[in-house]
Formats: structure tokens, sequence, C-alpha cells
């Protein structure tokens, strides 16, 4: 995996060194600071990629080593992706980012061949455990379209463009002189040009002769030895691949008009059999109807059995709209196998590497656009084999993503036990057969989660410990609500076009295993996890009436009555009470201006849901439209499960829901949140423009949000960000949209700019958003004494607001008595919108919220007493007018650490100027606390806490796009991941531990295997030459016969794997092995090359005594006058 140039900071380095450096300042009476000793150091961070999960993004091309069982796909980016036996993967990339055409393994060598669109030609070195690139070769003149390896040879046959077959030694990747024209190998009557070389193969049965396919229907055998065309095969259609028999006496051509010739090698005159597999045959003997092209065919016999004939494409053109089929011919059987997306390639997995024997085929490897299978072709029916590969991350496009670490131990197992249920039936009962490789020998042991949303609604749950990826399980939040049938059957309240169900945030609370989600349709759903199954009647739902601004109350009497909803449940008491619930409705839901009010935008089912064991519902809240508004999306959302609450924040405002009384807690603008003594108290702002009289002709919004998570967008921009990035867009962000914030103009300038300022410009608004959200244990106002339960909201205008909560003590009080609520102000203020917060104790350690631990509510009453139980945070306590722990907050422009209650800003850091930070979370070291950030220019960084010291700063990606920004993550211990392709997720370490150890933590793909017998050619083929005929093609292709090939024609260039490339990379202790066993090597060399020169000074002695000789007879006789 590629490593990373780091820019360390010195760890003494001082805050005020500069502008835009860290800015820490102590303040008087706070001395506690000087006794926390931070232990982490720049020396603990080192970036680097540790592996690449997921099905390979627009592959290319696909080759299989039968004797190593190891597979490779080429992608069209340069990208190759190495597969063994579940879990042992690797990723490699090409310097060039030019497509991958052809991939051919040198068999049980622990080796690869790649050719690129960009003509260039590699040999990978698999012995190691991250693969380099040995040798290339560029070709200058001519276009590579087509490469052949014979088993067991060093010569690499290339054909290209032209129709010309240039031979390459792959041991030094040099060029012979050997060079087959393409004016030769045709007749010499034809007056046109064969086309570029679609195929090259020799004969089974005689390595001596090199089948050679053209574009145009020409076909020729060619004699290497004799350098000319022992026959020549034409046909009228075009040639998309060429297949031998084993025997070497027919090979079949597959058709641009969907037909398959079979040729006698020794018959050239016309083929001797023609058939369309699906074309109709008419009555009266004319020509089948012309289908599409076969775009490859493949001829494998049968030791005891008919023979296979496997093809892809070839369908009629009355198959309109038809899926993509591969067909399976054998015998007299034919079997039509439909595919989910298009073939890209496919091989037929034999036993046998050599091509002389019979083939036995045991199953066909498929390649799609989007999807790899491997069906039996053992089975009656030809089932598939069930995949052990990660490969269904894109079954719905992700939406969002979310990574912990180090979770609880009992985790893993209980969601594998619950999703091994959901599992398909019908697979082969065969096990997988791309078995190579052997895993890594790493001492990560901590369990590692990864849960991906979906557009579809779906969340997934990942084990990605070990550097592994496995499904564990898969939850389906669609099945809740009910669904359109068709575009007419649409209810008119969808505030997206498409995907309405998709996932656009997730809180998960591991210990306790409460989920919560928020959807892009305005609706929040908490799960439980039970181990039993459970069937609902009803679902419990609960609706919010979130109001706009300050300056749209209706009345004083409302905002009374909304304050009162602070202390007290909603209006309604009945959990499914479709009333609103803490606003007195002004309209009914058909008023009499039309406007759509009080309806949520999905409809929740009513019939009774069975829910399986795993993850249930627990509570479905939606948000209405108000007065003919939709409700805006959901920006921030936590759930904390020690207090039952859920809280979540939009443009509007902030709610806070109890999920035990499945009671409305608080429902406030963000303006009615500031305290009346606050010094940035919101006052109201100008009118917005007139509503919309219908909602028919509302802009629609869609589930993806900008760079930021919590900003919101129109719907073709949004919805093209993601899904166009499936359909093979990069989306990558321009240069201008890099370096600013999607919000730049309302937020660069907002830090000094007054809340009590009007704007008068409709378009200059900009609305104060939740941004961010989080539970805690701490000391929210500057009187306080002991701690208490608090909700932490952090605004996209750069406040930090606090909620004391109330919290009943007892499980049985915590279901009769409501929580408490009480405001506390604003804590601190940063530039940019919150990120994150966390809280830390005196001695710089952090504090995570309180949690329950995990119960079964549905287990009987004695069960679940006896397992509940709430593991509240310990901070340490305080005395009066002393501060007792630390608030982190983090910004997209700036970190401080403000100690508490005094609520005095101990450290502060500007983490750019220039940018903004899109990802940040508070993760835990090893040894130690640090923020980790990713920016939009790129750069990763940490900061030790608390003092905000720069510990690393790397410009980790040239370019960011909409799909890194929306799912980067960082967790604990050092781990890190994102979505580089719609298909693939990138997981990274920023722990120098994890980088020392890489090595012993991945798979070894090449595994030392002895190579099969070659077959037995039997008595009578071995006496009378039936067998095969093995050729020396060192006489033919080396430099003393063939000559040197042109320089012009390709140039020679070392990988960083070769002897070339390790002299520059050795260093250090392992460097000197290297160089010592590299030095070894050309030692061995020199003394090859010596002997080889002594050899050769021997030879021109023999040769110049030979003739010295030759002239002594010659005048032997002679007297001095004949001379």
């Amino acid at each position: 995996m590629k490593k990373f140039n780091i820019r360390k900071v010195l760890d003494g380095f001082t805050a005020a060194s500069s502008s835009s450096s860290s800015s820490a300042s102590l303040q008087p009476g706070n001395r506690d600071n000087d006794v926390i000793q931070e232990t982490l150091q720049s020396e603990h961070f080192q970036l680097c990629k540790t592996l690449r999960h997921g099905f390979p993004y627009q592959p290319s091309a696909m080759a299989f080593d039968p004797v190593q069982k190891i597979l490779a796909i080429g992608t069209q980016s340069g990208a190759l992706r190495l597969f063994g036996r579940a879990g042992v993967e690797c990723y490699c990339q090409h310097e060039s980012d030019s497509a991958i055409i052809q991939l051919q393994f040198l068999i049980n060598e622990g080796a690869l061949v790649s050719a690129l669109a960009d003509d260039s030609i590699h040999l990978w070195n698999l012995r190691q455990k991250i693969p380099a690139i040995l040798h290339s070769l560029k070709f200058s003149r001519e276009r590579i379209t087509f490469f052949h390896l014979p088993f067991q040879s060093k010569w690499l046959y290339i054909g290209t463009e032209r129709g010309n077959i240039h031979i390459v030694n792959v041991e030094s990747f040099t060029l012979s002189g050997y060079v087959i024209m393409w004016n030769k190998a045709i007749e010499l009557s034809s007056k046109t040009h064969p086309g570029p070389v679609v195929h090259i193969s020799d004969n089974p049965m005689d390595e001596g002769k090199l089948l050679i396919g053209y574009e145009c229907g020409f076909v020729v055998l060619w004699d290497l030895k004799s350098k000319k065309a022992d026959y020549r095969y034409n046909y009228d259609e075009a040639i998309h691949s060429v297949a031998w028999h084993h025997e070497g006496k027919q090979f079949v051509c597959s058709h641009s008009d969907g037909t398959l010739t079979t040729w006698n090698i020794r018959s050239p005159a016309k083929p001797a059999q023609i058939i369309t597999p699906h074309g109709k045959q008419p009555k009266d003997g004319k020509k089948p109807e012309p289908c599409k092209p076969i775009l490859k065919v493949e001829y494998k016999t049968a030791r005891a059995g008919d023979t296979f004939m496997i093809l892809s494409g070839g369908l009629s053109y009355d198959s309109v709209g038809h899926r993509a089929c591969l067909t399976v011919m054998h015998g007299k059987s034919t079997a039509v196998l439909e595919m989910d997306y298009p073939i890209v390639d496919f091989l037929a997995l034999c036993e046998t590497p050599y091509p002389n024997d019979y083939q036995d085929p045991y199953a066909v490897l498929v390649l799609l656009e989007k999807d790899l299978v491997l069906i039996d072709l053992e089975q009656p029916g030809y089932p598939s084999f069930e995949n052990p590969y990660p490969l269904t991350i894109h079954e719905s496009p992700v939406t969002c993503c979310e990574y912990f670490v180090d979770c609880p131990p009992d985790i893993i197992p209980a969601l594998y036990s619950v999703g091994s249920r959901q599992k398909r039936q019908g697979y082969s009962k065969k096990e997988w057969p791309i078995s190579g490789g052997n895993w890594g020998q790493g001492t990560q042991s901590y369990p590692e989660i990864i849960i991906t949303g979906h557009a579809d609604g779906s969340v997934k749950f990942w084990d990605a410990s070990a550097l592994m990826l496995q499904v564990l399980y898969k939850l389906k939040t669609a099945k809740l609500f009910e669904r359109a049938r068709s575009k007419e059957e649409k209810p008119s309240t969808d505030i997206v076009d498409e995907d309405p169900f998709a996932i656009q945030s997730l809180a998960w609370c591991p210990e306790s295993r409460v989920l919560c989600i928020a959807g892009v349709s305005a609706h929040v759903i908490v799960y439980r996890f039970s181990k039993q199954e459970l069937t609902t009647e009803e679902v419990q739902l609960l609706e919010v009436r979130m109001q706009c601004e300050l300056n749209e109350v209706d009345s004083p009497d409302v905002a009374v009555e909304q304050a009162s909803a602070v202390s007290t449940p909603g209006a309604s008491s009945s959990p499914q009470s479709n009333a609103p619930q803490t606003h007195t409705s002004t309209s009914s839901n058909n008023s009499s201006d039309g406007l759509r009010d009080n309806v949520p935008c999905l409809r929740v089912r009513n019939a009774p849901l069975k829910q399986s064991p795993g993850y249930q519902v627990e509570l479905i809240i939606q948000l209405v439209w108000v007065s003919g508004e939709p409700p805006q999306q959901i920006t921030s959302l936590a759930v904390n499960s020690a207090y039952g609450l859920v809280a979540f924040g939009n443009g509007n405002g902030l709610a806070v829901v109890d999920f035990l009384q499945k009671t409305l807690l608080l429902n406030m603008s963000t303006a009615e949140l500031y305290s009346s003594s606050d010094p940035h108290q919101k006052q109201p702002r100008s009118p917005r423009k007139a509503k919309q009289p219908s909602g028919d002709n509302l802009p629609k919004k869609s589930c993806m949000s900008g760079l930021s998570m919590f900003y919101s967008e129109s719907v073709k921009k949004l919805r093209s960000s993601y899904l166009s990035l499936c359909d093979g867009s990069d989306g990558l962000v321009g240069s201008e949209d890099r370096c600013k914030s999607p919000t730049s103009d309302a937020r660069d300038n907002s830090f000094n700019r007054s809340r009590s300022s009007s704007v008068t410009s409709i378009d200059k608004e900009s609305r104060e958003v939740i941004s961010s959200l989080h539970f805690c244990d701490c000391l929210s106002r500057k009187s306080e004494v002991s701690t208490a339960a608090s909700l932490w909201m952090g605004t996209s205008l750069g406040t930090v607001l606090a909620i004391s909560l109330n919290v009943p003590s007892t499980p049985e009080q915590r279901l009769q008595q409501t929580v408490g609520i009480s405001f506390c102000g604003s804590l601190v203020r940063l530039k940019g919108g919150i990120l994150c917060m966390a809280v830390l104790d005196l001695t710089g350690a952090l504090q995570p919220p309180a949690y329950e631990c995990w119960y079964d509510p549905n287990a009987p009453e004695e069960e679940r007493e006896r397992t509940r139980r709430r593991r509240p945070a310990s901070p340490p306590s305080t005395q009066e007018n002393q501060d007792s722990h630390y608030a982190v907050v983090c910004s997209e422009k700036q970190a401080k650490v403000v100690s508490l209650p005094s609520q005095n800003c101990v450290f502060e850091h500007n983490i750019t100027e220039n940018s903004f930070v899109l990802r940040a979370d508070v993760v835990a070291m090893p040894a130690g606390v640090c923020i980790a950030c990713f920016c939009a220019n790129g750069h990763i960084m940490t900061l030790s806490l608390p003092s905000l010291r720069p510990l690393l700063d790397v410009n980790y990606l040239p370019l960011t796009d909409m799909r890194i920004a929306r799912t980067f993550c960082f967790s604990n211990l050092g781990q890190a991941l994102y979505l580089t392709s719609p298909t693939e997720i990138q997981r990274l370490t920023y722990s120098q531990e994890t980088c020392d150890n890489l090595q012993e933590m991945l798979g070894e793909l090449f595994t030392p295997v002895e190579t099969p017998e070659a077959p037995n050619r039997g008595f009578f083929k071995g006496l009378f030459g039936g067998g095969a005929q093995s050729l020396d093609r060192e006489d033919l292709f080396g430099e003393l016969a063939a000559g040197k090939a042109s320089r012009s024609l390709a140039q020679h260039i070392p990988g960083p794997g070769s002897m070339e490339g390790m002299k520059g990379a050795a260093s250090g202790v392992v460097g000197e092995l290297a160089r010592a066993r590299i030095a070894l090597d050309e030692r061995g060399q020199k003394l090859g090359e010596l002997e080889e020169r002594t050899a050769a000074m021997m030879a021109s002695a023999d040769s110049f005594s030979k003739h010295a000789h030759d002239v002594m007879l010659k005048y032997k006789d002679k007297k001095w006058y004949q001379l």
C-alpha cells in the first residue's frame, strides 16, 4: 500500500508563531492544565492506505491462475484488484489512469502481465504482499490490441492495431527482432488491410504453429520456424474471438452476425460447420437472420462427457430490452443464463493449466459491469456459488457511512446470528473455488463495524475486523411505509423526486444496540435490537410540526403554548396520535386556500408488522407540512440510551423526543433556544417571500446534501451528485468549489456579523441550522457544582448551545415522570459551522456519553431487569470556583478547548484559512486523545488534546469530490475510511503502529504450489509423433537468431519492484538487507556475465585456432616462391 510523506510538526511548536497556528492561552485560575501530561506525539502518526473493499469500479478485464487459484480484475481507471480466498484481497494502481484492456497470469509463477489502453505493457511481481511492477514497455509507434503468453513460456506475443505481431522476452522485457508483419501473414493477392489483431494463440499440440485472428474475418496459421503462413481462413463477418479444441485439429470463431464457425486446420477453403445459436432457422433452408455479435466463445472438452461451448452475446435482434445472457451449450442441450448487468468478460475455470489436455470445466466465472458471478457447471440447473467477497456495497447507492472501532465483543456475533437467517437459498453446495493465498498474521483483535445507509432505505452492518469485510446484517426501513406503484400514484406530499426512503444520517449506540436513522423525507426511526420475533399490531408513530421562524409564529398564545411544551408532554398523550404535538393548528389538512398542513411526507403502513429477530422498530417520528411548506430535511441526529432520548435538528430548529414514553419533549426554533441573557441572542429576521399557493410547484429536494452534511440543495443538483457518480461520472468538485464552503457567502463573515442585522436580500439570507448534537454528563452552567445530563447543540453559524436534562433516576420513575428541560444558553462561539463536540476529564481522557447496557426488550421482565443497568459517565467531583472538565469543539475553521463550568477558552487553534473542514472527530488513540480533521483541500490533520498542538498534516487527496466528502469517517485507534468510488470503500490508517504492522496484517497472494504433471502422451502417440510438439523459442526469438528490435518501437521502463527500483527504495536496516541481497544478485549476475564472456573468449580462441590450422594446412606443402 502506498505510504505518504508526512509533514510532521515539532511537538514544542508554540501557538503564537503565526496567525494560522495555534493561539493557545492559559486562563488565570485554571492552572490544572499544567499537570496534564500529553502522551501523543507526532511520532505516533503516519498515514497510509490499508485495504480497498467492494466491487472494482468499471471493470474492463479479468484473468485467473488455475494453479494458484487467484483472480485478477482490471478497471477502466488503471486499478488492479486481486482476490484469493475470502479475506485475501489486494489493490494496486498503475501510474497511468488508462484502462486495462487485458490481463494474463504467468501461471504458478507469481507474476501477472497487464496491457493498458495507453499502449503500455507491465509485469507485476505477486510474490510479495504489496505487488509491484518489475518492468514496463511503452509502445510509441503501434497500438496494442491483444497479447498472448503461452503456458510455461517466457516469450510474449503482442498484436497491434496495424496487424503486426511483436515478441517480448518476459524476463528482461526486451523486444525480439522477430516480427510477424501483416503483409506477410495475409495472401499476397489481398489488397485490403486485415485490420487489428484480435486474437493470438499457439496450437495446443504444436507450439511452432501460431493462430492469428484479424478483425476483418481473416485467420492465419503461422509457422514460426519457416516464417510463413501454412493456412489462411477467410469469413465474410468480423471476428470477435477464437478458441481451440484441445487436440489442436479444430478451432471456433465467433462473429459479428451472431454465428459460430468451426474450422478444420487442414481445410481452409470453408468452415466445417456454421451455426447461429440464437438465430431463427427458416423452413426453406435459407440463411438464418443475423443476430447480435457473439463477443466471446470458449471451447472446452470433457474427458467423460460432451463438449462445452460457452458464449456471451449472440441474441436475436428481436430480444430488445432483454438482459445480457450467457449461453452454455453442452452436447445437445443449450442453457441461456440471464444476468443482471451487461457482461464484461467471462472465463471457464478448469483444473488443468495445460491447453493440450482435456479441460473438464467445473465452473464459469462471469464478470459483469456491477457484479461477479460464478456458475457451477457440474450441478443440474447451473446454480451459482455464494460469493464470499464484500461486493454488494453498491447494491443500492451509499448515501451515508459510519465507522465504529473497538466495539463491544458480543455485538458482532449477535448481528451475525440474526443476519445469517437473511441469506438466500439455492446456491451451489460446493466450496468457493477461488481459494488461493493465505491470511495475514496481524495482531489487531478489536471488533470493527461499518454501517452504510443506502438510497433504497436499507442499512447494512459490516464486520470490518482484522482488515477484512463481511456483511453481517441488513435492515430494510422502507417496509414500514407504503410504496407508490407508479408515478401517478405517487403522493403529492413527497419532498424528493426519487428515493424517498434514502438514509441521510444515522446514530448508533454499540453498547445498548439502539439504532436511530434519519431519512430524506424528514423522518426519524428508532430501532431496538431483539433476538426474538415480534408481531407489531400498530407501529408507534409521532408527528412533529416544526415552525420556521419567530416572525412566522401566528400569535403570542402559540408561542406561550410552544414554550409550555418544554416541561410537559405533547398535546396528545397517545403515542399513535397524529395530532400536532406542540402547536395549535391554524389550518386543517384540507384548508380553504389549498395549502397542505399537518401532513407527513410518507404514509406508514396500517397492517400488522411481522418483525424478524434483529432490529425492530420502536418509534417512527415524522415532520409534517406547515401551511403549505414542506418540512426541512434533518441535518443532525443524536441518540442516548441512558436517557432514552433522541434529538434531531434542521433549518427550523430542534426537537427532542422521549422514545421510551413516545412523547415529544421539546420543539423550538433555533432563535428561541438562545436564553434571554445570551449575548448572542437571535432577533427576528426580515420577512421571507410569500408562500406558494400550492405544493405542486415547490422545489423538491433529494437525499444527498452538499459538501457539508447539513446543507440543503435542490433535487437536480444533489440527485446528480450521487446517482451520476454511480453511472460513471466522477463528480469532481471544481477548483472554486473545493476551496470554498457551499455556504461560504453566509459563513466566512458570520463571526463578525451581528445576529440582529436584517438581511434584505432573500438570496443572501442564511438560516441558522442545527449542524451537530451531543449528549453528555457535564457542567453546562457556570453556577453548577454537580454534573447533570446535557444536550449540546452546534449551529451552522458557529454557536454551541446547551440544554440541561433532568432524567428520573429509577427505571420505574423514568417511564412515569417527564424528563425536565432547562436552557443554559451558549457555551462558546467559533468560526464556521460546528462539526463535532466532546468532553474531556481533568486528566485529558475522553469522557464518553452515558449509555445503558443492552437488554432484550422482548425478553421476560425478570431477565430484562437483571441485564438492564445504566453505565453513566463518571466525571470527577468539583468544588466551587474550580473547573472539573473540558469541552472540545471543532468547527469548519477552528477548534477550541473550553474549561467547565467556568466556560473559559483555554486553547484555540485556527485549522485552515483558505479551505474548510469537511469532517472532524474526537478519537481515542492507544497513547491518548486527539482531533482528526479532513479538509476540503485534501489535507488530513490531527491535533493533540487539550493543547491543540498540530501533530500531523498530510496532503492526502489532491482533489475532493462529493462522494468522499459525504462518506469520510474517522474512528478510534487511528482508523478511517471513505467511499472512493460508488462501489468501493477505501480504508486507511493514521496510526504509526498500524503502518509498522501492516505487512504482517496483509494476506499473501502467492503460495508455493507444485505445478500439475503434464498430460501423458501415450505410447503410440509418442512412437508415431501424435503428441504435443515442443519448440525451442530461444533459437527463434533470441538476439543471436532474430537480431535486435528497433529502439524507436518501444521504450523499456524499469518498475519500482525491479532491481533498479529496489535500489532507490531500500533504506534502514531492511534496506541494508535488501541492498545485501541485491549485491549478491548483482554479483551472481556479474559472475554469470563473466562466465558468458569467458565462454565467448574460448569460442573465439577455438575459432582462431581453427582458422590458423586451416591456414597452416593451406600453405604446408607450398614452396616459398609459391606463396
